[in-house]
């Protein structure tokens, strides 16, 4: 991720959140743009948070780790409609909400149902966005047997000229699971997401941990594109 002194991110972010607060309302209960500028700054790499810690946090929060470097801490700063108008609650709209996850170094992730869509200032290069005709198979819950289990969509990505590239999905269920998180055993069904690339015969696979009732992504290991890192999420305190 970009590196930038610790002055600047604050100063740039406060004017952002500020700007964004004033004009459209937050997305989720913030006590002031200090407080969540200070959260997002001054998390450290390889963090832990105990389960008390992120329960008093008024914001969601995730865990992070990008290939094989220390693990994040991250904080939801914006819930979003594809539009981009805020919205306070996950269930609002029909449209599943685009959550922005924000890093100490001012990198963010921004998933939809789980999936990571896009990103933005990560070092090693960024997802640009992500296009489909249908729905995706994780906003619909895995878990269901209506659901489909293959999907196709185009990403664009950086660094080099990536633009719609195919990507054809197939969803496996792999087995149920027990993970702890935040110091909670949370039941869970595993599933892989195989994914082929033909404009580069290239094949890669995406792992999906869900509640088993709600079908809600708990944790996930995702590549980004196909020549860019795999980020592995585990969702402390989900928004809604």
């Amino acid at each position: 991720m970009l590196k930038k002194t610790t002055s600047h991110i604050i100063s740039t972010l406060a004017a952002l959140l500020t700007a964004t607060l004033l004009t459209s309302g937050c997305s989720q209960k913030i006590a002031s743009v200090s407080d969540t500028v200070n959260v997002a700054v001054y998390g450290t790499a390889d963090i832990h948070k105990s389960a008390h810690e992120v329960a008093a946090l008024p914001y969601a929060s995730t865990y992070v780790r990008i290939d094989d470097q220390s693990q994040l801490f991250m904080v939801l700063a914006l819930a979003e409609t594809a539009t981009g108008a805020t919205i306070n609650d996950a269930n609002a709209t029909d449209t599943p909400a685009q959550l922005k996850w924000l890093a100490s170094d001012n990198g963010m992730l921004i998933t939809q149902s789980g999936r990571i869509i896009k990103t933005v200032n990560l070092s090693q290069g960024n997802l640009l966005g992500t296009h489909a005709k249908t729905a995706d198979p994780l906003s619909l819950g895995l878990h269901l047997a209506s659901t489909p289990t293959t999907w196709q969509r185009t990403i664009d990505w950086q660094p080099g000229y990536h633009i719609g590239y195919q990507l054809d999905s197939e969803f496996v269920f792999q087995r149920p699971e027990v993970l702890t998180v935040n110091g909670k055993s949370v039941p869970v069904l595993r599933f892989n997401e195989n994914v082929t690339v033909k404009q580069l015969d290239r094949h890669y696979s995406n792992t999906f941990w869900i509640e088993q009732h709600t079908g809600r992504v708990v944790k996930s290991l995702q590549y980004l594109a196909p020549s860019l890192p795999s980020v592995e999420m585990t969702i402390l305190k989900p928004f809604g």
